[in-house]
């Protein structure tokens, strides 16, 4: 989708500037969030393609005014109320109208820290060969989807090389809405910098991308 979130390359934003130490929460609110995430994550109820599709399509006035974790805790409401954990008036009110509607799994302080230092990796065995090889010229689809997408609007439309094949993984343009995972090859891709900006460009300046097999074609 072509949402609030894709600011690369975009005007008017101002450099990204990194906080000198910066925390990891700024309040407890924030922790508080992230844990909730979390755990409603680990549920099953949906998946991590969902969650980042929901923060995504958030309205773009809505999501630009929000912080970091204002985002989350807006899609998480979201989330509950789509798969029917909660109702938005049980969610206003902060307290249950009715019994708790089950769920595949409830995370438990138990194995807490070792379950999520295993991480929960993405990667597949592929369905097919990889498409393309190291070095091969490549063109980013000029799509605009109304669904999930991870390709930026910035190098659509303009010509890559290969650097890397990644490997293959869940492809989250179905993932996101329980379409299945569809094990789909991953590339970076470099760009230089007058091809994505033009004579504005830095002329030795190179961009890679993490760009899924479906969004390129052969240039």
């Amino acid at each position: 989708m072509n949402g609030a979130q894709d600011l690369g390359g975009a005007h008017g934003f101002g450099p990204v500037v990194p906080e000198p130490d910066e925390p990891v929460f700024h309040a407890a609110w924030e922790r508080r969030v992230f844990a909730m995430a979390m755990a409603m994550g680990y549920t099953g109820a949906w998946n991590l393609d969902g969650s980042r599709a929901n923060r995504e399509s958030l309205p773009p006035a809505h999501y630009l005014a929000s912080s970091y974790y204002e985002i989350w805790l807006a899609a998480l409401e979201k989330q509950i109320a789509a798969t029917g954990l909660a109702t938005p008036e049980e969610i206003t009110a902060g307290r249950a109208s009715a019994p708790a509607r089950p769920v595949a799994r409830v995370l438990a302080q138990d194995g807490l820290e070792a379950r999520f230092r295993a991480g929960f990796p993405s990667s597949r065995d592929p369905a097919a060969p990889a498409r393309f090889t190291v070095g091969d010229a490549v063109l980013a689809r000029n799509i605009h989807p109304t669904g999930h997408t991870r390709l930026p609007r910035y190098v659509r439309g303009r010509r890559g090389r290969i650097e890397r094949i990644d490997g293959a993984f869940v492809y989250p343009d179905t993932n996101a809405y329980g379409a299945g995972e569809n094990p789909t090859w991953l590339y970076t891709v470099s760009f230089t910098a007058r091809e994505l900006w033009g004579e504005s460009g830095d002329p030795g300046g190179i961009v890679t991308v993490a760009a899924f097999e479906p969004y390129l074609e052969a240039a």
